[in-house]
Order: structure tokens, then C-alpha cells, then sequence
């Protein structure tokens, strides 16, 4: 008996299933686990790993192209035959409040309007190659903002509240589906040379982690400060890294959850693997030479050049999977932004020329390629501009009526929503309010903007608070 006591009956091949089943799952996780983006999510809990929306999205990305400033409506895509017949005359409606008090006349626009494509939209002059593109636009003239003043105006138009600390909407879009690309930000803003009063807390993560804050890129070679590698090997550099993370993840283990402990160890992370994609992505070297002189990047105006780096960069980043793009104004000489108080004709016209063929390019790139069909296009600034001068050549804040454009994936093209009025003062007619902006792009983007959440001070926050509605009538 005592020769047997170390012999096993046989396992049958039916046991062995019965026993192992199991197994085979940690198999494949074994085999995920392998690849950085779903280790982090099931070990770290990466923030920016892909997530699923609501239902079935019509995008995937958004560019957003921000007019600092606020560009004149009625001098732009609203045109108003009115202020023709009552130029040089007293402003013929009720004045409301302006940000400042030096009031002049009726003003009409310095520029002629025409109309293009099939849907013949007018558009102004001040655009003669964005207007090529007027039947894949969707024009809005009847958006109002709740601010006539530049910052408190910025932080709505960008987070929804007037004020400072709220989530910006890039940050909600990443915070909602999280990042394509593990090595490149999900929410990247393109600087070319205007950072826009109210500062880089417009593009901030709020009450959200701060994983979700804007990555602020410049439109040149080295678009990030200090992205070159700093140690002689990535060995190196990714053994000092390791130490870091290790230490880190020490004292959270004896302090609990750190939002900015736990933000700045992604980050690291991050800026690690971003040392490798970023000089690749603005390497331009592999464009073809019309691309690039199609964008303007060869312009003789300096600020065409700046922003058609912005554009190309952007579509660059749309083909990697980066989720909500921001570009902002080069700076014009003597100009601010598109805040002309004076000197509208020379000012307006040289901002214009600065984003006109860049914005352009864009948009036949992205219709080239097919990615205009999964990107969301916005062209706007945070409000408009009185139809009254301002002084003799310049005209005031103006959030009681303006105007913005749509382009791209969801969005019918070649149309018009709404109507201000006569002058191109107030909006009459479907009246647009930011909120219902952000609405209708987190729509696009798959999600029910009232159950994008985030739960702060004890209540459930979203991007649109307690307002907004979709705009149904711009959905193709």
C-alpha cells in the first residue's frame, strides 16, 4: 500500500476543462496586460483610456476654431441691406448697455457680400476662400452670449459659467471618451501667439481630474517646451521614470486618492511617450509641397504662415486620434485680436487674411481625406459687434446677437438658422444660446448632455449645468 501513496489517478480531459476554465481568461488578460494602454486601465485606471458614449456618436473629433476677440457679424455672415440706407445716420433702435460709451452712428460693412455655391449663401468678402466652402457650412445667426465683457465672456463660451474654475469643453469631451492615441494629449490647443483673456483657465479641468486640461501646443517645430529627451538613452530616462512612479505610487498608498498625484504620474507618463510622437507629428516633411503651400504655410504674411502650421497640425492630430482641438489667433500687428473699437476696416481685414486660406485648406483636407465626415468644424468668437460705430470706425461688444459656422460630420451644410434683426443687432429668430452649442456638440460626439456628469460639492455638474437644448434644425 505504502509503494501506491504517491500515485495520482490520471486527470480525464473532461476534469481538466472542468478545473482550468477559468484560466483561460488570465491568458488573454496576461496577454493585454502586455500592451501599455490596457495595463494602465486595469492596473492604474488610466483616465484616458477609450470610452463609449451614449449611443452611436456622428463624430469622433472636434476642431475648434476660436476668433479671439469676437469678429463682426454683420460684416461677416450676416449681412444687413439697412445699414447701407442708414449709414452716417442716429442708430434707429434702443441702445442697450455697451462696454464702453463713446457711441457714434449707423455703420454699415466697409466690405461687399456674395453669394456662393448651390445654397448661395452671402458671404463677405473678408473671406473670399472660406466662402468656396459654403455648402458644407452651417451658419448660425442668431447665437447670444450672457456677457458683453472678454473674460467673463471667454469662460462661458468655453466651460459654460462666467466665471473662473469650471471644466473647459475640450476637457468634458475627453473626460467623457477619453483619448484614440495613448501617446499624444486627448485635448491639445494650438497657440499661435493669442492666449485669450481669462487666460489658460479656459482650457482648464475644473473640479474634473486634471489628467483632462488642455495641452497647450505652439504651431512650430517643437511645438512643447522641454520635449526633447533630457538622458543620454530612453533606458535611462525610463529608469528614472520608474523610480519616480514607484515613489509616487508609495505615498499614495499611505496618503489614499491624490487627483494631482495620481494627474501628475500619468502626465509623466505621457510626456514620456510624447518625446517620441510629438517631433514626429510636426515633422511636415513628409507633406507634399502643394498641401503645404495649399494651407498657406508658405504665405509672405507672416500670421497666414503661423496659422496654416495651426490648421495643418490640427488635421495632423485628427489622423492620430486626439479628440477636441482649440486654435487660437496669431497676433496681428497693431491689431487686438478681433476686438476692433477702431480702425474695423484695416484690423478686421488683417485678421481675416491671417485664417482665410488656412481655414480653407482645412476644410478641403478634411474633405479629402473623409475625416471632415468624423470631425465637427466651429468657427466662432465669444460675441459680436454693435452694428452702431463705435467712435467713427470701430464697433462695441455686441453678445446680444452674432454669428458662428458648423461644418463636418452631423451638420447639414449649405444652410442658415436664425435671423437677427434688421440691423443685425439682436437675434430674433431661433435664438442660439451657448449652452445649447455645447449641447449639440456633445450630441454630436454620442452623449445626452444631461447625463455627462461629474458629482462635485454634492451635486451632479455637467458642461451645460441646467440649461441646453439641441439644435435639432443644423442635424443632417
Amino acid at each position: 500500500m505504502g509503494c501506491h501513496h504517491g500515485i495520482h489517478t490520471p486527470t480525464t480531459r473532461r476534469e481538466m476543462l472542468s478545473r482550468c476554465a477559468l484560466g483561460f481568461g488570465s491568458v488573454a488578460l496576461t496577454s493585454l496586460l502586455g500592451k501599455s494602454a490596457f495595463g494602465n486601465l486595469i492596473s492604474d485606471k488610466n483616465p484616458l483610456a477609450p470610452k463609449a458614449p451614449h449611443f452611436a456618436p456622428r463624430v469622433k473629433h472636434v476642431i475648434y476654431l476660436y476668433m479671439d476677440g469676437g469678429p463682426s457679424q454683420v460684416d461677416t455672415f450676416d449681412p444687413k441691406p439697412r445699414l447701407d440706407r442708414d449709414h452716417g445716420k442716429p442708430f434707429g433702435m434702443h441702445i442697450q448697455p455697451t462696454q464702453f460709451n463713446n457711441i457714434g452712428k449707423t455703420l454699415k460693412s466697409p466690405w461687399k457680400f456674395k453669394r456662393c455655391g448651390a445654397s448661395g449663401i452671402p458671404v463677405s468678402d473678408l473671406f473670399p476662400k472660406v466662402r468656396e466652402h459654403v455648402d458644407d457650412l452651417c451658419v448660425i445667426r442668431s447665437m447670444v452670449s450672457e456677457f458683453s465683457e472678454h473674460t467673463n465672456a471667454n469662460y462661458f463660451l468655453h466651460t459654460g459659467l462666467g466665471l473662473a474654475g469650471r471644466p473647459s469643453m475640450g476637457a468634458w469631451v475627453t473626460y467623457g471618451l477619453g483619448s484614440e492615441n495613448e501617446d499624444l494629449p486627448g485635448y491639445v490647443v494650438i497657440n499661435g501667439g493669442l492666449t485669450p483673456p481669462g487666460g489658460l483657465d479656459c482650457f482648464a479641468s475644473g473640479f474634473l481630474p486634471a489628467t483632462y486640461q488642455g495641452s497647450v501646443f505652439q504651431p512650430k517645430k517643437l511645438p512643447v517646451a522641454n520635449i526633447r529627451r533630457g538622458e543620454r538613452t530612453a533606458d535611462l530616462q525610463r529608469g528614472k521614470l520608474d523610480l519616480l512612479r514607484k515613489l509616487d505610487k508609495g505615498l499614495l498608498s499611505k496618503m489614499g486618492k491624490l487627483d494631482a498625484l495620481e494627474s501628475s504620474i500619468a502626465n509623466q507618463e505621457l510626456a514620456f511617450r510624447m518625446q517620441a510622437s510629438v517631433p514626429e507629428l510636426t515633422d511636415f516633411s513628409d507633406e507634399p509641397e502643394a498641401t503645404k503651400s495649399m494651407y498657406g504655410v508658405d504665405s509672405p504674411h507672416k500670421q497666414t504662415q503661423v496659422y496654416a502650421r495651426e490648421c495643418l497640425l490640427a488635421r495632423r492630430m485628427i489622423e492620430r486620434g486626439v479628440r477636441f482641438i482649440e486654435l487660437t489667433c496669431p497676433h496681428v500687428g497693431g491689431a487686438d485680436r478681433w476686438d476692433q473699437h477702431g480702425n474695423l476696416k484695416r484690423d478686421h481685414e488683417n485678421n481675416a487674411r491671417a485664417v482665410d486660406q488656412p481655414i480653407a485648406a482645412l476644410l478641403t483636407d478634411l474633405k479629402r481625406t473623409g475625416l471632415l465626415d468624423e470631425t465637427l468644424v466651429i468657427w466662432s468668437g465669444e460675441f459680436g459687434r454693435t452694428p452702431f460705430a463705435q467712435g467713427a470706425n470701430g464697433r462695441d461688444h455686441n453678445p446680444y446677437g452674432f454669428s458662428l459656422w458648423m461644418a463636418g460630420g452631423g451638420i447639414k451644410g449649405g444652410m442658415t438658422y436664425g435671423a437677427t434683426d434688421e440691423y443685425g443687432y439682436h437675434a430674433v429668430d431661433k435664438r442660439v444660446e451657448i449652452y445649447d452649442l455645447h449641447a449639440t456638440m456633445l450630441h454630436l460626439l454620442g452623449f445626452d448632455h444631461t447625463q455627462l456628469t461629474f458629482r462635485h460639492s454634492g451635486r451632479d455638474m455637467r458642461l451645460t449645468d441646467v440649461h441646453g437644448k439641441v439644435i435639432t434644425g443644423v442635424l443632417a
